[in-house]
């Protein structure tokens, strides 16, 4: 096997959530059945793994026969959804142990579920969830806010493939994520860094329903 066709590791790419939630629309670009998933980002990219930081504010066992845990994480724009069980044993181990409120660090894939009524729920299948602090967090928004703002910058340029693909299948002006890129760099500005913050767009969002 040549150096080329040994497969990498995709790169976690930073996200908030309300973007990540807009996220529904995903595809291959190889018919192989290997091939990866990408969620197509509204921002023009295309995302395998994704990494967030934000504070668990809920989790709960809603497996049947096997536990299957479901937390809620938030950040200054949002809420992830993330959903393990026995194929991501860490994660699950991690979950089922820590006591929300916590900030957190997770990398994962996205997963989207479409509901009865035609409803694209996105979530995350994690790969790893670390317990971290609030400098952590406030770093990982700084750093989210710039890539994001990135990405927009970019969306418009003509060899953006994964632009024009986000302008032909989501109706969502991009400038929307500028506005929350900068709500939540003020909310970042704000903390005195010592609460956990568990509050965000969709902090008072329903638990979404099981994939």
């Amino acid at each position: 096997m040549s150096s080329n066709e040994i497969p990498t590791r995709e790169v976690a790419r930073r996200v908030f959530a309300d973007e990540f939630n807009d996220a529904t629309f995903s595809f291959k670009e190889s018919d192989d059945d290997r091939a990866p998933v990408y969620a197509l980002l509204p921002t023009g990219e295309k995302v395998n793994r994704v990494f967030f930081v934000g504070t668990l504010t809920e989790k709960e066992d809603v497996g049947e026969d096997n536990e299957y845990w479901r937390g809620r994480i938030v950040d200054p724009t949002g809420t992830f959804f993330v959903y393990a069980g026995q194929y991501q044993p860490e994660a699950t181990s991690t979950l089922r142990d820590l006591e929300p409120p916590a900030y957190v660090a997770v990398v994962g894939k996205p997963r989207t579920y479409e509901t009865d009524d035609g409803t694209v729920n996105v979530s995350v299948r994690p790969e790893s969830i670390q317990v971290v602090d609030a400098a952590t967090r406030d770093r990982w928004v700084v750093e989210t806010a710039e890539r994001t703002i990135d990405r927009v910058s970019a969306f418009e340029d003509e060899g953006n493939e994964y632009g024009r693909m986000a302008r032909e299948e989501y109706d969502i002006p991009v400038e929307r994520y500028v506005e929350s890129t900068v709500s939540a760099l003020e909310s970042v500005e704000e903390s005195d860094g010592d609460e956990l913050g568990v509050g965000g767009a969709g902090s008072g969002a329903d638990l979404q329903p099981e994939p």
